[in-house]
């Protein structure tokens, strides 16, 4: 197959969504329908001990929570279909918005008796910032909950979309009769049945024909009429153009437990989802059929298998052929590198691949030569741009509980921080270790696997700091700079890449700082122009 043919085949997206709105269980239905898995792992029952297919790390299965991103590929009607699973929990933000530099549209998750909630608002506003196509999927109808206008109000009053339902459901909760597809023209109707692989439709292209009442009863059809007149008047009409340029998001009902409403989603979006999309370098926008290869790091991830200290570096490609054995160019580095054995995914199990194409995520065993954000190419020097580090929220001393401990102790925090996990200040003043997090469970994390993947304890103490930021050093040499460092040495420290960060211990310790040495620039990111 020609290389053109394989990217327009190719679909990379990331799901995403509050904790608990039901992203990991319409992961699991989508691979269902691409016969990835042949039975989806009941997430909430732990009678039979099946745990999510994508939630593959130790800590996931015991919490039910996805921690760290899992990449899930699977072929659906010729199209080959790249899914991130995303964590929703807030402490593990920081993964999830770096995620979002990989894909190439999300799907966006929201509960009907929830609606939308904060953390969905603020991962939907970084899809925005980066004109992400959007499509929303409202789950769990099979469930009590918001009637629909009012959420479809509600996603473009909080999330500031401009939506269009491509399906609307007849009833809801106790009442639900199914889904009349409005993309197809036709009915799904629910059988509450979550053992049934695929359910039957419908052809339905005039909703006025008396055999609709036959079909749904009296009642439901004429509500449905009415809810269908309304749907046409208020919203406008789709546009696939639209959509990707992100002006549009298409909306779906459905409740993915019982995979009802999942396969209308799938099939609409392999038919409108964009293919491998341009990527802004630093030098130029790299576009996906150029001949020359090229990807970034946005993922490490340690251990994926305890039994083999391994370490995978996750690589979006962005351009050309990825192939096995070829050396490529580590642009940090400045080091030819080649890879013997790259992985493709699914879930945890990993097969080698000869060749991937643009949009694939390729994962390559690391022996510590990556950092996220990191660039590989065939000889040209690129750099892409948005992958930040964020201004951490919570801060630790982390000491070592086993002093004969030291040595692994090193490795794991230092492999870990690698990941993105968290992030490691050293004080300039004494060397003392502190660790950054977004949200406090991430401290758990860490705990848990030093000691569960490299055997080392480690204890925590407390460090009242109120925000990191990152010192622009491009005046150094002026006295007001050094005054600056001088007066403020305790709260000096150098991140992981020996950048000089200020911890302000407080929201008016900051301002006072920011006033009284107006040249010195402090950023919230590390990523500054």
């Amino acid at each position: 197959m020609s290389f053109e043919k394989e990217i327009q085949k190719r679909r990379t997206f990331g799901i995403i969504s509050h904790p608990d709105a039901g992203k990991t269980t319409l992961t699991e239905k989508l691979l269902l329908f691409g016969g990835a898995i042949q039975e989806a792992g009941a997430v909430k029952n732990n009678k039979i001990k099946k745990s999510a297919t994508s939630d593959f790390m130790e800590i996931e299965r015991q919490r039910g929570i996805s921690v760290a991103t899992s990449v899930l590929a699977f072929i659906y009607k010729d199209k080959k279909i790249n899914i991130l699973d995303t964590p929703g929990h807030k402490d593990f933000a920081e993964d999830t918005f770096r995620t979002l530099t990989a894909v190439d549209s999300v799907i966006v998750v929201i509960d009907v008796a929830k609606g939308v909630e904060e953390q969905t608002e603020k991962l939907v506003e970084v899809c925005r910032m980066r004109k992400i196509p959007i499509i929303v999927f409202i789950n769990k109808l099979d469930r009590e909950g918001k009637d629909a206008f009012d959420l479809l109000d509600e996603v473009e009053q909080k999330l500031g979309l401009s939506v269009t339902p491509l399906s609307f459901p007849i009833g809801m909760g106790y009442d639900f009769k199914g889904i009349y597809n409005i993309y197809e023209k036709n009915i799904n109707l629910f059988s509450g049945d979550s053992k049934k692989n695929i359910e039957e439709t419908i052809a339905f292209d005039d909703v006025q024909n008396s055999e609709l009442e036959n079909v749904i009863g009296e009642k439901a059809a004429q509500t449905l009429r009415d809810d269908l007149e309304l749907v046409n008047g208020v919203y406008p009409e789709f546009s696939k153009e639209k959509y990707l340029s992100s002006e549009q998001q298409p909306v779906f009902f459905g409740s993915a437990l019982n995979n009802f409403g999942v396969r209308e989603l799938l099939d609409c979006f392999i038919e409108i989802a964009p293919s491998p999309r341009p990527k802004k370098a630093e030098e130029r926008e790299v576009i996906a059929n150029e001949k020359q290869f090229s990807g970034f790091v946005f993922k490490i991830h340690a251990n994926m298998d305890p039994k083999h200290r391994d370490r995978l570096a996750f690589i979006k490609i962005v351009s050309g052929t990825f192939e096995r054995n070829k050396p490529y160019l580590h642009v940090r580095n400045k080091k030819k590198l080649k890879f013997s054995s790259p992985n493709a995914f699914f879930a945890e199990k990993k097969e080698i691949v000869d060749i991937s194409y643009p949009g694939d995520i390729v994962g390559l065993h690391d022996t510590g030569h990556f950092k996220i954000g990191d660039t590989l190419t065939e000889g040209e020097e690129l750099h892409y741009k948005g992958i930040p580090s964020f201004s951490p929220e919570h801060f630790r001393y982390i000491n070592n509980a086993d002093p004969m401990k030291s040595k692994p102790l090193h490795k794991g925090i230092d492999q870990l921080m690698d990941e993105g996990v968290a992030q490691l200040f050293t004080l300039e003043m004494n060397g003392r270790k502190i660790i950054g997090t977004v949200g406090a469970l991430q401290f758990e994390v860490i705990q848990y696997r030093l000691e569960h993947e490299y055997g080392a304890k480690c204890t925590y103490e407390n460090f009242p700091v109120f925000k990191a930021c990152w010192v622009d050093p491009s005046d150094k040499n002026n006295d007001e700079f050094k005054e600056f460092k001088r007066v403020k040495q305790k709260f000096l420290a150098k991140d992981k890449s020996g950048k000089l960060v200020f911890l302000a211990d407080s929201q008016f310790s900051l301002q006072m700082t920011q006033q009284k040495y107006p040249s010195v620039k402090l950023h919230f990111t590390s990523e500054f122009e």
